[in-house]
């Protein structure tokens, strides 16, 4: 009988993971649509989770009452982006979500290595505000990646910088696209908050509270 393949890494989602935000994401998009006059409100926000600001873009537009050229949308990209990171300005550690840092703490003193894997662009940013920019042993984002989840690019990107198998790398996730872009990439996958339920995952929980480092590296 084959054994599972032990964890020696595990990458971590940002957004939604490790800290909230959520709301800050939401907002920029709101003051974009009101700005355009397109609807939008949270049900389609969620629709935002682990896709890419281009990606997220075209959701948006689904609503509007006519067409942009490619320029103006990239235009309306960089706008969205300008508004949350004026929103990002008020971001703490205090908006770090509940037994993230516990988790962290416990993997690295199990030496096991720790990775983000973020389509985000704003991933040095946020890092830094809540004081964790130089803390992890690898970091693959929307600033070296050119295909966001659901392609694997940016945690494959993570196995390669540490020069592990995927095989030996399990990824922290609360999106769909995550999931799917972890099962692409041959990795295991701990599914939390909004894709806790998601039956494709290998582990599920409401939150990092409810994980040990011991249960990740049994998974």
């Amino acid at each position: 009988m084959r054994t599972k393949a032990e964890i020696r890494c595990v990458i971590f989602d940002l957004d939604g993971v490790i800290v909230s935000t959520d709301e800050y994401h939401y907002q920029a998009w709101q003051k974009l649509a009101d700005e355009e006059g397109i609807y939008f409100d949270r049900q389609i926000n969620q629709r935002l989770r682990g896709v890419s600001r281009m990606e997220s873009l075209k959701i948006l537009l689904e609503r509007a009452t006519k067409n942009y050229g490619e320029a103006e949308q990239s235009a309306f990209a960089e706008r969205k982006n300008a508004h949350y990171c004026e929103l990002l300005k008020n971001i703490t550690p205090r908006d770090m979500l509940p037994g993230a840092m516990a988790l962290l703490n416990a993997l690295r003193a199990g030496r096991i290595k720790i990775a983000i894997g973020s389509s985000s662009k704003n991933t040095p940013g946020i890092l830094s505000a809540i004081g964790l920019r130089w803390f992890f042993d690898a970091i693959s984002d929307g600033n070296n990646i050119t295909k966001s989840k659901p392609d694997p690019e940016v945690f494959l990107k993570v196995a390669q910088m540490l020069g592990l198998d995927p095989m030996h790398c399990l990824v922290v996730e609360d999106a769909a696209a995550g999931v799917e872009a972890a099962i692409a990439a041959g990795m295991r996958v701990l599914a939390v908050g909004f894709a806790s339920s998601d039956p494709r995952a290998t582990m599920h929980a409401k939150d990092l509270s409810a994980v040990t480092a011991d249960r990740i590296l049994n998974a």
